[in-house]
């Protein structure tokens, strides 16, 4: 949610896994081919990318396509690429990883394009819609402010959730965490919230929160699977990726909560280019891909069942 949160929850790699490649955001398309086998062995900490390249192209669906995004024969996204596993650079330095890069890429084959995800400051994608970038697909939440800039397909709900370690040893609650550990990514919303529960906690003369804040969100986690701290807490997404890196050792306390809708961000006004997106977005969910997407990378938790163009969304 990176409307929602003060970001040093950037370049995520969560548990104990080597540290991301170093990575620039530039306005240099990378290519991307959205081929790779999703099954084959790699030595990278992350999840390949995973395969779409069965997906075959649906003729009405890209005829929608205007001619000034289909001419060149690409889709270009804009992307922040320092936010796991939305939209992160593996291991390699160079090449977009994460669940909203195989949703580009799967939307690419639908309506018959090459994919292009183009890396840039998050704040500079929505501005350059509709002349740099065909489409921004970088985790943004959909608030009424930025409807007004651009158009949006729903694409993901998102929100924070917790997680403890496997079977809940501590048998908590995620409605009374008194008494216990917390842990979160320092600069974090998680991290004000957590720091509100300890104080709640304190006025009605429960057992204290403790709130230990860490640089990474890879420390937090780590340190609920050793033992140190009771409870990791992050966005909904991170939490859920957590729990699947560490292949059982984590899961999830409660249900997410503060969910908010994610989209598509398209040129403000381009009909043909919002009823594409809308169309390709809900075949892919229809047809099984985009759970199957979300599954990949861990994030089932914030699928939807329908796309719709520009929803009604909370001030």
């Amino acid at each position: 949610m990176k409307s929602m949160k003060a970001l040093a929850a950037a370049a995520i790699s969560v548990v104990v896994l080597a540290s991301l490649g170093a990575c620039g955001t530039t306005d240099e398309p990378d290519k991307t081919s959205g081929s790779k086998d999703s099954s084959s062995s790699s030595s990278n900490s992350h999840p390949s990318a995973y395969d779409v390249s069965g997906i075959k192209k649906d003729d009405a669906i890209a005829a929608l396509v205007p001619k000034s995004v289909s001419e060149d024969g690409k889709f270009t996204v804009g992307m922040e690429t320092t936010y796991a596993p939305g939209e992160f650079v593996g291991e390699d330095g160079k090449t977009p990883m994460g669940f909203d890069v195989d949703l580009s890429n799967a939307i690419a084959q639908v309506i018959g394009l090459k994919p292009e995800m183009a890396s840039a400051a998050f704040d500079a994608i929505i501005p350059a819609i509709g002349s740099k970038y065909d489409a921004g697909i970088s985790s943004f939440t959909i608030t009424k402010e930025r409807e007004q800039a651009v158009d949006f397909v729903s694409s993901f709900k998102a929100g924070t959730a917790f997680a403890v370690q496997k079977g809940n040893p501590k048998k908590l609650k995620d409605s009374d965490l008194c008494g216990s550990k917390i842990g979160v990514q320092t600069g974090t919303m998680e991290e004000q919230d957590a720091d509100k529960l300890a104080k709640d906690c304190k006025a009605q003369g429960k057992k204290d929160i403790e709130v230990q804040s860490y640089k990474l969100q890879t420390d937090a986690a780590t340190a609920v699977m050793t033992g140190k701290i009771d409870v990791f807490y992050a966005d909904s997404q991170v939490t859920g990726y957590a729990i699947k890196q560490t292949e059982g050792k984590l899961e999830q306390l409660g249900k997410d909560s503060d969910v908010v809708l994610q989209g598509i961000a398209i040129k403000k006004g381009d009909q043909q280019m919002t009823n594409a997106m809308q169309k390709a977005m809900q075949k892919l969910i229809d047809d099984g891909t985009y759970g199957k997407i979300m599954e990949h990378w861990g994030v089932q938790s914030g699928m939807i069942d329908k796309a719709e163009i520009n929803p009604e969304v909370a001030d």
